[in-house]
């Protein structure tokens, strides 16, 4: 894959991790890249990655003295090096990332150099893992990659191929170019959304049937979460209405924690007319107990029957609510008649775009890290996605919206023009 000629990395402030891994090797020729795309290039090493390629190698390329120890001798002052660096970058990268080195960003360790700037970065970070086929894939590896995640980081997946165990499978450092390219469009995305406030919902909504039980449905909030984080990075202002979940809060976010469908139909309702872009990701109760017994209903022989009434359709008022200008985003998760009722749903609720999963596809659904969506736009365009971390899916959706939404104005300009 060659560089493409397009890519200018001008002026930006890069952080380069790079620890110890037999891929270190790559680490000299991505930052010949990245100074050749105009970037300044800051590399902090772990301990490790010296044994696999020379501080003096990178420091020549980089033209900035290579950081290693986090105490170093005879510089008085430099116990706060790592929190003006945290500061100074545009986007941390720490390619490769050792099965260790993401074990240590997932817990929170501060014993070297490189984790004690990450921890104090206030820019974005992309994590480029680098392992054995087997160490990628133990658990432990992939729930630290899940609470990065969550944490917010970007993470770049390995390559498939020859590993220097001689094996072969995932694992392998993707190609310095490859990189690149990944940095010149997480940087372009970063700045995508300023100054645009985003609306998402996300997580279930619990019908209280009496103080001790409740009618709900086992979403966990994590697709919405993952929208509200992606947008964040993109430098909107996002508003996360939330039903209950055990998920934190994404950095930079507001959020407003609901439990039934009317609380959540009325916080939207409250913060839509300011929104630029809604995602409403949660999955909302259609119907809720017509009484609430006031204490807890105890057990008999007889049969209990629950009388129901509708809950209100958040995304229908929305479509009749919206601004000629906002972009409302539903989605459906069915299990028959998928795309059909999909359809129907776009249409009848005066939406722009729908994102459809099915519950019975593997992958995909409540409870998952991942998901399969198929994008609808209300132009008739359809894509189907791949099976992706939820987090990345996200991203595609907001690429996709965002596209649109841009392509929109620009006719509009052009209309108004003629």
């Amino acid at each position: 894959m060659a560089l493409e000629t397009h890519v200018s990395l001008e002026s930006r402030h890069l952080l380069l991790g790079v620890t110890g891994s037999i891929a270190a090797y790559k680490a000299a020729e991505l930052v010949r890249l990245l100074k050749k795309a105009g970037a300044e290039v800051q590399i902090i090493m772990t301990p490790d990655a010296t044994r696999f390629i020379t501080p003096l190698t990178l420091g020549t390329l980089s033209e900035r003295e290579v950081l290693i120890d986090l105490f170093p001798e005879n510089e008085p002052g430099s116990w706060t090096k790592h929190v003006h660096l945290g500061r100074w970058a545009d986007l941390a990268i720490v390619a490769p990332a050792t099965a260790q080195t993401l074990a240590r960003l997932a817990h929170g360790f501060c014993d070297t150099m490189l984790s004690a700037t990450l921890l104090s970065a206030r820019c974005p970070v992309l994590l480029c893992p680098a392992m054995d086929h087997d160490m990628y894939h133990h658990p432990a590896t992939q729930q630290n990659l899940e609470q990065l995640r969550r944490y917010g980081y970007e993470i770049l997946p390995p390559e498939f191929g020859a590993l220097a165990s001689g094996l072969v499978g995932d694992g392998r450092l993707p190609d310095p170019e490859r990189i690149v390219a990944h940095i010149a469009a997480l940087l372009r995305r970063q700045a995508s959304l300023t100054g645009k406030h985003v609306l998402v919902t996300a997580g279930p909504t619990r019908e209280m049937i009496d103080p001790v039980r409740c009618l709900t449905n086992p979403a966990t909030g994590t697709m919405g979460f993952a929208l509200a984080r992606a947008a964040a990075r993109r430098g909107a202002q996002v508003t996360l209405i939330s039903g209950p979940t055990w998920l934190p809060t994404p950095p930079g976010v507001t959020r407003i924690d609901v439990t039934s469908a009317q609380e959540m139909y009325e916080a939207t309702l409250q913060h839509a007319p300011t929104a630029d872009f809604i995602f409403m990701a949660a999955a909302v109760a259609d119907y809720t107990p017509v009484e609430t017994a006031p204490s807890k209903l105890k057990k008999t022989d007889d049969e209990l029957v629950l009388r129901l009434r509708r809950t209100p359709d958040i995304l229908a008022e929305l479509g009749r609510r919206r601004r000629p200008d906002q972009v409302l985003v539903g989605f459906a998760l069915e299990t028959d008649n998928a795309l059909a009722n999909a359809r129907n749903k776009l249409r009848h609720k005066n939406l722009d775009w729908i994102a459809l999963n099915r519950l019975n596809e593997p992958g995909a659904g409540f409870g998952t890290g991942t998901n399969r969506l198929t994008l609808l736009h209300r132009s008739g365009h359809q894509e189907e996605l791949p099976l992706l971390p939820k987090d990345e899916a996200a991203e595609v959706l907001l690429d996709r919206v965002l596209t649109r939404y841009a392509d929109s104005n620009a006719e509009k300009a052009a209309t108004q023009s003629v």
